[in-house]
């Protein structure tokens, strides 16, 4: 629970306030204070009271770690995830360490990147900690963490993404890439353009696919942009390709919010076409910068507070019962309108 002294260290500053300190403050043993701060444990109304106000006027934190591995349960859960500073993912990964706090939980972001090394080290951190369960979120974290979690018998919970045996909670993407198809032909569009990535995740596949798929269906022409990565670069290089030709596209559906700005802006500085005059464009995710002036995006509403609590509630079912059959969630979105596309009459 800590030491039992408050011992200085070399540089002058005192050590974590210990169990054995409050003890002695309020004058009851060691094993009391245990007690007390131990849910169901026996240990008088009275004496509790005053633990706990000398744990109090003592700054006196329980030691979780410590705890943790007396029970052989760290409650620290893993978030798998590549670039969690950008867009969606951003707001994705506060929402599952408020949840996961909330719940009790210890969350602790493991950013892969994108060299060997980096994946290595993150997956070292990941399991050396002992970690009670793991979130994959959506993106390029590969496989390999996957299958790593299932042979340390670790809860696992995908996003955005599919992995045999394992919980998941998606988006229905293909659905939402079908109705921004409709929605660009029932303003008059005749061109369709979707702004994607060469990345390939499963996201971006499966938004691409509904888009032309519906495109398609009406007989409308699909051309496809893919930049780098799925950020605003990659839009702005996604917009090159599609502009670059006599048929520029009188509508584009992209993959994301960040994209979608990355587009804008090159048509913009680029090119003589007004937005939404045109050219309509929709993004992804509804990040609070589509709502911005200079975007004023029509977007797909992804919520993350919602997908953080689904996750959460998965992980529960998982923790309640390891045994059960993997569980597959679909949430849908909604199309926030706003000012980048042509609404259809």
């Amino acid at each position: 629970m800590g030491s039992s002294k408050g011992k200085k260290t070399s540089k002058g500053d005192k050590q974590y306030v210990s169990a054995l300190q409050v003890a002695k403050h309020a004058g009851v043993s060691r094993s009391a204070v245990s007690r007390a701060f131990t849910p169901g444990a026996s240990v008088s109304a009275k004496k509790r009271e005053r633990i706990m106000e000398a744990a109090e006027a003592l700054g006196y934190q329980v030691n979780d770690l410590a705890r943790g591995l007396l029970a052989r349960k760290s409650r620290l859960v893993g978030l798998v995830v590549t670039n969690p500073e950008l867009g969606y993912r951003a707001h994705l990964v506060a929402a599952l360490t408020k949840a996961l706090i909330h719940r009790g939980s210890v969350p602790i972001v493991i950013n892969t990147g994108r060299t060997e090394e980096e994946l290595v080290a993150a997956q070292k951190t990941l399991f050396g900690y002992r970690a009670e369960a793991t979130i994959i979120l959506s993106g390029s974290p590969p496989s390999a963490f996957v299958e790593l979690a299932r042979r340390n018998g670790q809860p696992l919970i995908v996003l955005g993404r599919s992995e045999t045996g394992a919980d998941d909670v998606n988006i229905d993407n293909e659905g939402a890439g079908r109705e921004a198809a409709r929605f660009f032909l029932g303003g008059g569009a005749k061109r369709l353009g979707f702004a994607g990535a060469l990345s390939r995740t499963p996201t971006t596949v499966e938004r691409e696919h509904g888009f032309r798929h519906e495109g398609e269906l009406h007989g409308a022409a699909v051309m496809i942009g893919n930049g780098s990565n799925s950020n605003y670069a990659g839009g702005q290089e996604a917009a090159q390709q599609l502009f670059a030709g006599a048929q520029k596209p009188d509508a584009v559906f992209c993959v994301n919010d960040l994209v979608a700005f990355g587009l804008i802006d090159y048509v913009r500085r680029h090119t003589a076409l007004s937005i939404p005059g045109d050219v309509s464009v929709i993004g992804f995710d509804d990040i609070p910068e589509a709502r911005w002036d200079a975007y004023n995006l029509t977007t797909f509403q992804q919520d993350a507070t919602t997908m953080a609590a689904h996750a959460v509630a998965l992980l529960d079912r998982r923790e309640a019962d390891p045994d059960c059959p993997p569980a597959h969630e679909r949430l849908g979105t909604r199309l926030i309108l706003r000012g980048s596309a042509r609404t259809p009459a």
